[in-house]
């Protein structure tokens, strides 16, 4: 008997509000540890680049493994290049920020294109939307917490935190109208 497209939608939406989740506070914990020099940071990075195979586990099980693969590949770039601009503001490289700023958005655009080739219940241009605002976000966040405004640093997180889950519901529904509820 199948489920209905309610609970689908609830438990596959827990899941990927959870990733979602992870991704930025992993995201978080790299940029508190790169701000601050902290002893962790190989550990907080290696933990945050586990983010974009959980994300693959889960989207195998809908897309193939080829899919989830290449989910994977684009997310882990937006980590890797998210980490090199933080390091390029941190050390006040200006043009290797907006070199790395470009790189960042254009992999977003990837991303958002993908997403939507691969299910048509996503929008590309929702997901453009909301990636650009994730990054105008992880940006402001990382650039407050290098200048050590750490007050208006946790508002902005408080945002990025509403937006992932967002995130997560917005990719729950997508993949709940693919193949539950069609």
């Amino acid at each position: 008997m199948r489920k209905s497209c309610a609970v689908n939608q609830r438990e596959i939406g827990n899941i990927l509000r959870k990733l979602w989740s992870q991704h930025v506070y992993w995201t978080r914990f790299f940029i508190i540890s790169t701000a601050e020099e902290l002893y962790d940071l190989k550990y907080v990075t290696n933990r945050l680049l586990e983010n974009p195979g959980d994300f693959a586990k889960v989207l195998k099980n809908f897309y193939g493994e080829k899919k989830a693969n290449d989910f994977k590949k684009l997310l882990t770039t937006h980590l890797q290049i998210a980490g090199e601009l933080i390091n390029a503001d941190k050390d006040m490289e200006e043009a290797k920020a907006d070199e790395l700023r470009k790189k960042w958005y254009s992999n977003a655009d990837d991303i958002a294109e993908f997403l939507a080739f691969i299910n048509p219940y996503w929008s590309e241009q929702k997901w453009r939307d909301m990636m650009y605002s994730h990054l105008r976000m992880t940006e402001k966040e990382a650039v407050l917490r290098l200048n050590k405004e750490y007050s208006r640093d946790i508002e902005m997180f408080e945002f990025i935190e509403k937006e992932a889950l967002e995130m997560g519901d917005y990719m729950a529904f997508g993949i709940t109208k693919q193949f539950y509820c069609n």
